[in-house]
């Protein structure tokens, strides 16, 4: 089995294919921020956090953070060339204009009709749903990047979400540290597994229909 850090990597490893030259991309929080360590050099990618940052880099090397520097989650970032600050209006006008080709957030479920739902957690205090209704709505491809299962083992690719929604059939992609899942309108089809486990450990850990291709892809 992995480690929680191994599978944040892995997870953003896999997802960082998806981002293609020129895209604008938001990153959530979670798994999300480790994205930008693994985007290719070769590609310009801009990111964006909805606190109203455009164009930044990962996160920074410990000791080396400054203050005023943080994603809409309260992490650490750093600058690159072009960054650019701006108010939340301008932010959302970003969001909800559909100027975003891609948007990653971290999932607490996810089902088979593509609905998400990462805000509502039981038993603790949330602040409210924030921007991610928002990203739902009006960015162009959504990926959920997530553990497979929760604390307990259990699953968190369901037949049908428990939790309030964030954003209803809107999620193109799934990543997990087992497998890569596209959404599409005859259901979840598995497109990669990760090379340390195998399709039938995929099944046992998804409580969703999977649809199984003759070829499956792997990655690690």
């Amino acid at each position: 089995m992995l480690d929680k850090n191994e599978i944040q990597h892995l997870v953003a490893r896999r997802i960082a294919k998806e981002i293609k030259d020129g895209d604008v991309v938001n990153l959530g929080v979670g798994i999300p921020t480790f994205v930008p360590i693994y985007l290719p050099k070769n590609i310009h990618v801009i990111t964006h956090s909805e606190n109203g940052i455009l164009g930044f880099g990962p996160a920074p090397k410990k000791g080396e953070e400054h203050p005023d520097l943080t994603n809409a989650g309260g992490g650490f970032i750093t600058e690159v060339k072009g960054t650019s600050y701006f108010d939340s209006a301008l932010s959302f006008s970003i969001i909800r204009g559909g100027h975003l080709d891609l948007t990653v957030l971290g999932a607490l479920q996810v089902d088979q009709e593509g609905n998400i739902a990462n805000w509502m957690i039981p038993g603790k205090f949330v602040p409210g749903i924030g921007g991610a209704m928002d990203l739902c709505a009006g960015a162009k491809k959504i990926i959920a990047a997530m553990t497979h299962t929760d604390k307990d083992g259990g699953p968190k690719i369901l037949k049908k979400c428990t939790l309030p929604l964030t954003g209803p059939h809107c999620v193109d992609l799934i990543v997990t540290e087992m497998a890569v899942i596209e959404v599409t309108p005859k259901g979840l089809v598995i497109r990669e597994v990760a090379s340390w486990t195998n399709i039938e450990d995929v099944k046992k850990h998804t409580e969703a229909d999977l649809i199984i291709p003759s070829k499956i892809g792997s990655f690690c």
